[in-house]
């Protein structure tokens, strides 16, 4: 299959050309068509399959077909969880339109910064709005937008959109936008929440699943290394000497432990950043710029950073820390080995959290041989339950997501359970 027969314009294909892309991916093959003929999608695609341009191509392509009208209504609303993805897809957007008789205006709404420039820059209205949901309705209440004209809809990473909470702001999002409307529903997992959101909001969906497609799947070397609690810092130091990884990045449970990682990281000579989301947009922003650009050789977040990032030339990531979610694993892992790439994921694995790590392997499919390193071998053991301090959970670092429901998960099942109302 390639670009031309998927029915896009010249403009559009000229710009394909001009990044390098020669065929398209499972997810574009797939997905392209169906949007372009007018249906609903529902597409299930992993991380780094190139699912942003299967719906941002086709939107540019509807915007170019018709007149577009001054001041100018949106066309297309992408609502995406994280102010990173809403930055990603805002650059695919301005890499593909350049060559369009009749550039669409796009603008990103996200929260965390002044919201000024943004109702500034809304004046004079939008072809194109990619936002997170907070900060969208923020800006329809100040009248600074209208949603009555949106055409498509776009709910990328619906998932995390779910687990961020979000599904009050959505049915209150919906309940905006006119009936008529072609909604594009993508995610990597299919959560009970999320089958019935998109049961609600799509009307007979084109069912596409891409997560097995060989030719897309990244090239990902998985390692699991047994190590005890207060050594993982030591042997992460040892992996950084003794691998010629020029970059990597490193997942950590909370705030704190980046800040606390990076610190032992800079203590050692290793030239290390942390990435949070208590950091201001302007901080995240640079932090993230000097990491692509080799700025600095390690970037220590939360997960924060496990959708939306689409660093090339990523060689290596480490869970310091394991992911409360198993769901979460693969989109940590997913930053690396991509664009045909390869790369290597490295999970540290405490005594406590090997239960846990087994339940991430069975949820995947996917088993690994455990390695110990000499000089590193664990001598700690899972402490018995009932020896454990009360309260503490499985976790001190913050906890397995499954073993005890948060206030925080339960309000957010709460949410799901009702849905967003249309």
């Amino acid at each position: 299959m390639s670009f031309p027969s998927l029915g896009l314009s010249a403009p559009l294909l000229r710009a394909i050309a001009e990044r390098g892309y020669t065929e398209p991916t499972a997810v574009q093959t797939a997905v392209i068509p169906e949007v372009l003929a007018g249906r609903d999608v529902w597409a299930k695609a992993s991380t780094g399959s190139g699912k942003t341009a299967a719906f941002v191509l086709p939107i540019l392509e509807a915007l170019a077909r018709r007149e577009l009208t001054v001041p100018r209504r949106v066309h297309a609303l992408i609502l995406v969880p994280t102010r990173e993805l809403a930055k990603q897809t805002s650059d695919a957007i301005a890499s593909f339109r350049g060559y369009l008789p009749k550039r669409p205006k796009a603008v990103v709404i996200l929260g965390g910064v002044s919201i000024n420039p943004q109702m500034m820059e809304l004046r004079g209205g939008a072809d194109i709005v990619v936002a997170t949901p907070g900060r969208l309705l923020d800006l329809v209440a100040k009248n600074a937008l209208s949603l009555a004209h949106v055409a498509q809809l776009v709910l990328d990473e619906a998932d995390r959109l779910l687990d961020h909470g979000f599904a009050d702001e959505l049915g209150r999002i919906v309940a905006l936008l006119p009936a008529p409307r072609q909604t594009l529903l993508f995610s990597a997992t299919f959560t009970a929440a999320v089958t019935q959101v998109g049961g609600e909001l799509l009307r007979a969906p084109a069912r596409i699943d891409v997560t097995a497609a060989p030719a897309d799947l990244p090239t990902i070397a998985q390692r699991a290394i047994e190590v005890d609690t207060p050594r993982r810092t030591q042997l992460l130091r040892h992996l950084l000497e003794t691998h010629a990884w020029p970059r990597v990045l490193v997942f950590v449970a909370t705030t704190h432990a980046t800040e606390h990682v990076t610190a032992k990281l800079q203590a050692a000579g290793i030239n290390a950043i942390a990435l949070h989301g208590k950091l201001s947009q302007g901080a995240r922003t640079r932090a993230l710029e000097m990491f692509r650009a080799s700025g600095v050789r390690v970037m220590v977040a939360t997960d924060l950073a496990s959708r939306g990032l689409d660093i090339t030339g990523l060689p290596a990531v480490v869970n310091y820390d394991l992911p409360r979610s198993p769901t979460d694993y693969v989109h940590r892992i997913g930053r690396t080995g991509r664009a045909g790439e390869h790369g290597v994921a490295v999970s540290f694995i405490p005594a406590d959290m090997r239960a846990h790590f087994a339940l991430i392997e069975k949820t995947h499919a996917h088993y690994l041989v455990r390695e110990r390193l000499a000089g590193f071998e664990p001598v700690e053991e899972p402490a018995p339950m009932a020896a454990r301090p009360a309260g503490t959970g499985a976790d001190p670092t913050g906890g397995v997501k499954g073993a005890r429901k948060s206030k925080k998960d339960k309000l957010r099942e709460a949410a799901a359970r009702s849905g967003p109302k249309t």
